[in-house]
């Protein structure tokens, strides 16, 4: 069940993510990005307006069901004291993935790897040290799932390419920065934690939703862009 307070801030959420990718459409920021992995342009609007309707459409995955102990409270009422005990109910919480936020991404870096295997060793190492790096600050938060900091995770996967760029494979940062960035933040800050999901009291988790978005969908576009300069 959805209180009227909640679908308020997602519809803000969604609101404030159609002008976000809007104004980086404007000023031609995902277009340079996608020009930089070597995604034809011809099918940028195609995945732009998949992105977007996909981030309304969560995929059930799998649903825990899990025990929540309301303390009991001592009330006083003009000197009377009233002793209220706790209660037991169960609560279930439904793990999803995100279309437009997780799924997406993924088949991007999949098409990535696809295209230049050569760079599969060092995509795997950058993408075991993103993760590490993720769940690291990753924090979970009741009652809404895993958040991630917005900016570290692209800094650090730009550093990542740049880095393997220079001792191994010039030319190479935008590859393994996105699929680093959109590999590393899934794994580290979603699958890493998903024995803490359950315990969060949120109905649902959605992997690459609300609370993780900016950080797949826009880590990987934001560290090829920071690789370009």
């Amino acid at each position: 069940m959805f209180f009227l307070p909640f679908i308020f801030l997602i519809f803000l959420f969604y609101l404030f993510l159609v002008g976000l990718l809007f104004f980086l459409i404007q000023i031609g920021l995902i277009s340079f990005a996608f020009e930089r992995l070597g995604i034809p342009q011809d099918i940028l609007f195609s995945l732009l307006f998949l992105t977007l309707l996909g981030s309304l459409v969560n995929i059930p995955l799998k649903r825990y069901t899990t025990e929540v102990v309301s303390p009991g409270q001592v009330i006083d009422f003009f000197g009377w004291k009233f002793k209220i005990p706790g209660t037991r109910y169960a609560q279930q919480t439904t793990i999803a993935i995100n279309l437009g936020g997780a799924v997406v991404p993924i088949l991007i870096s999949i098409y990535l790897i696809l295209k230049w295997p050569q760079l599969l060793p060092e995509i795997i190492m950058a993408t075991a040290l993103m993760s590490l790096f993720v769940h690291k600050i990753a924090r979970p938060i009741r009652g809404v799932g895993i958040a991630t900091p917005a900016l570290l995770p692209p800094l650090m996967a730009a550093a990542l390419g740049l880095f393997f760029e220079l001792i191994l494979h010039p030319g190479a940062a935008p590859i393994i920065a996105y699929s680093s960035g959109t590999l590393g933040t899934l794994i580290g800050a979603d699958l890493m934690n998903l024995k803490k999901i359950s315990s969060l009291g949120a109905p649902v988790a959605s992997i690459g939703g609300a609370g993780t978005f900016d950080g797949i969908f826009l880590t990987g576009l934001i560290a090829v862009v920071l690789t370009s300069f």
